[in-house]
């Protein structure tokens, strides 16, 4: 009987030292930290699909076990309580910490940026990759006139609103607060000052991002914008047409025109500034701050004509009167044709 006795305690402590030992290795791998060498952030859509949440933390964080983590998880109720979001998972944090993170919410904010946008459908595309957002819902909401009138423009202007730039958000932001936060940062970007500058050459902010978009199409280099924004200013203010080639290529609907014929002026659209007078409906493209500003402070000289030059720089010949234009014209034409661009 002793025997007996002595044989099932040696089996009770074995089995007492073999939990106890799985008890160790499983705590140790819970407080096992994750080794990153860098900050990895794992993106969680509406889909809320935990299996992929898994697979991310897996491949992209280097999951100590995932076997632990789901039993965890399943303690933690983690499962059922799944938030949108991007969660940034650095180096040094444990299964737990990732747990509790996820399941709070606590996201991390993304850089979003867009500029050199053209089109209204070209901007939902741009945010729509930097964001847990639809391209085509957005897109619906920005040619929805009640959402331009909620907002106090018009459907051909709301595209200014847009002021391209670098902003902070959450990365699951609705497109409700994507358009309130791009409202505000419109509102802080038109202070006291630009809308004086904006009233001293006699332009709404609206009709300055407008003159704005035509300036950074006509202009290749940045110099020049203060530049051309002074003879289109010069050319309002005489009740002059404005003339403008990159609204010609608007109205047609091809940016990549090199050669603007008499056809093309001939385009009914209210966009076609050789045929209506003053500025089109609104932008043909969001300009940059940088155009918006050079056209808030216009160099102020005679030019009434421009004409790019004939070494196809990208440059423009800039004329006081037409018979001086109409030399600088004939010139590009000839090095166009020279050229062979039709």
């Amino acid at each position: 009987m002793k025997k007996k006795s002595k044989i099932g305690l040696s089996i009770a402590t074995f089995l007492l030292l073999l939990v106890l030992a799985a008890g160790i290795y499983t705590y140790r791998m819970i407080m096992t930290p994750f080794s990153l060498s860098e900050t990895t952030y794992i993106y969680i859509d509406n889909e809320k699909d935990y299996e992929k949440v898994v697979t991310q933390l897996k491949e992209k964080a280097a999951l100590p076990s995932e076997k632990i983590f789901r039993q965890l998880a399943e303690r933690m109720n983690y499962p059922n309580k799944i938030k949108t979001g991007r969660y940034a998972i650095k180096d040094g944090m444990t299964m737990p910490d990732v747990i509790r993170l996820l399941r709070s919410g606590e996201q991390t904010p993304v850089d979003i940026t867009f500029n050199n946008i053209r089109t209204a459908e070209n901007l939902a595309g741009r945010i729509a990759q930097q964001l847990m957002m639809d391209s085509m819902s957005l897109l619906n909401a920005l040619k929805e006139p009640t959402t331009a009138e909620k907002f106090g423009f018009k459907e051909e202007t709301f595209i200014s609103m847009f002021i391209p730039n670098t902003y902070e958000v959450y990365w699951d932001t609705n497109i409700e607060n994507f358009l309130n936060r791009m409202k505000k940062e419109y509102n802080a970007f038109w202070n006291e000052g630009r809308k004086e500058k904006a009233k001293k050459i006699g332009l709404t902010p609206e009709e300055v991002s407008t003159l704005a978009s035509i300036v950074e199409e006509e202009a290749t280099y940045a110099d020049e914008y203060p530049i051309v924004a002074g003879l289109y200013i010069n050319r309002l203010n005489r009740g002059m047409r404005l003339e403008a080639d990159p609204t010609v290529k608007y109205a047609v609907g091809d940016v990549t025109l090199r050669r603007i014929l008499f056809k093309h002026l001939e385009v009914e659209s209210p966009y076609n500034t050789y045929k209506v007078n003053g500025l089109p409906p609104g932008p043909i493209r969001i300009p940059s701050i940088k155009a918006i500003d050079c056209t808030l402070s216009p160099q102020k000289h005679n030019y009434l004509f421009m004409c790019a030059k004939d070494d196809l720089s990208g440059r423009h010949n800039f004329a006081v009167t037409h018979a001086e234009h109409a030399r600088n014209a004939r010139a590009y034409q000839q090095a166009l044709n020279k050229r062979g661009i039709y």
